[in-house]
């Protein structure tokens, strides 16, 4: 499987439902573009993990807004399936009305662009971090049992956002506020002999 980083975000048209339960027939990714995206997809609605996710994702929302950050979740499910979970509320298996687009790939298209289809069946648990000019700068595959750290989509959109800003590159377990380091053999071993 070919790496998406470093290379444009599959663009999709695709029917949403949005953060006010409406519906948007004709969604598409190159309508973000100008923002930073995390585009996540998980397998299916009414499920167990995906639901802990979902929520994580929408309590942490306004850490993504004001780093200028969209959130869209993706699953195979239908809009109807979407707006129903929705619909629901946690305590009843539900996800409760987040704040933020989920899409419906029924023909499984998008899952199979972004290389992420398992079995022609449901899509892993893959994360896509994609900047204002819709280039795919990061990317996390999960097997569909083991949950996302959403903090770490947080902390890895802080490094893009503080290299972008400072030419800086960012080290191992780098978080907003640490130093960085000169992309250089003298920065790195500047910042290696001070830490």
């Amino acid at each position: 499987m070919a790496t998406l980083v470093t290379n444009p975000a599959p663009d999709f048209t695709a029917t949403a439902v949005m953060a006010d339960g409406s519906f948007d027939e004709a969604f598409t990714l190159s309508s973000q573009k100008g923002k930073y995206v995390v585009l996540f997809f998980y397998p299916l609605d009414f499920t167990f993990v995906c639901p802990s996710e979902i929520i994580a994702f929408d309590r942490k929302l306004s850490e993504f807004k004001s780093r200028g950050c969209e959130v869209i979740g993706v699953s195979v499910d239908s809009h109807f399936t979407h707006f129903a979970w929705r619909e629901t509320a946690p305590e009843a298996g539900g996800i409760g009305r987040v704040g933020y687009p989920l899409v419906a790939d029924l023909s499984k298209q998008i899952a199979r662009d972004y290389g992420i289809l398992l079995n022609e069946s449901v899509a892993l648990r893959g994360l896509f971090l994609i900047d204002k000019e819709g280039v795919v700068r990061h990317s996390t595959i999960n097997d569909l049992p083991i949950g996302r750290n959403i903090d770490e989509a947080v902390r890895t959109l802080d490094a893009l956002i503080f290299h972008e800003t400072h030419g800086d590159v960012c080290p191992a377990d780098w978080k907003d506020g640490d130093d960085a380091m000169t992309p250089s053999a003298e920065g790195v071993a500047s910042y290696l002999a001070s830490h």
